[in-house]
């Protein structure tokens, strides 16, 4: 389905953007070191693995596009609202001061890991709401993730040539949560075409 095509690449996208943007939110408190950026990874890789862990059982659950669409809004949300608490957390850490290896990972435990959770959690999502039959789950699966990567590079190299030198950290990172709540919203619009389609096709 194009529409879970659309997901997963955008999806995808906007988490390394993301993870991209965040050694700048730290930087200014925590400097550029190994610290920082092992710090990200790890909060990264951490959220995707409990994403996707959370995200499979309630994919199972609630194979719905109104769920997903659900997910895919809160995380923009999350995403939406760092750029107002960035600053204060930051600061608190910073005060204080566990340390250089701890202050990084603290920070953004805090600021990335619930929304960083919540965009790992689409992709099994989209998964099962593509699968139509357990003969083809193994090339629906592939293809999924493929997009999802896709997105990943296109998301890193976006952010990181054109977007980060043409404007600041914090309007980026609004523009990562909107552009979730835009996919939201499509992905609401189409659930309800759908749903449309579905009755015209009974009645006649």
């Amino acid at each position: 389905m194009l529409i879970i095509k659309l997901v997963a690449f955008v999806s995808g996208a906007v988490l390394m953007g993301l993870e991209i943007v965040g050694s700048r939110v730290l930087a200014p408190f925590f400097g550029n070191s190994i610290f920082v950026w092992a710090s990200l990874i790890s909060v990264f890789l951490t959220a995707l693995t409990l994403g996707y862990f959370w995200g499979g059982k309630l994919a199972d659950k609630y194979p719905f596009y109104n769920f997903l669409s659900l997910l895919i809004i809160t995380s923009g949300v999350f995403i939406f609202i760092i750029p107002f608490i960035q600053e204060p957390v930051n600061d608190l850490i910073f005060q204080a001061d566990f340390g250089q290896k701890l202050n990084p990972l603290i920070s953004a435990t805090i600021l990335f890991l619930i929304p960083s959770i919540l965009i790992g959690g689409i992709s099994p999502f989209a998964v099962k709401m593509s699968v139509k039959s357990v003969e083809t789950i193994g090339n629906v699966a592939g293809n999924i993730y493929a997009i999802s990567t896709i997105g990943s590079i296109f998301g890193t190299l976006f952010c990181s040539f054109y977007l980060i030198p043409a404007i600041g950290t914090k309007l980026i990172i609004n523009l990562l949560g909107l552009t979730l709540l835009a996919l939201g919203v499509v992905v609401v619009l189409y659930n309800k075409l759908l749903h449309r389609a579905k009755i015209l096709d009974r009645k006649n």
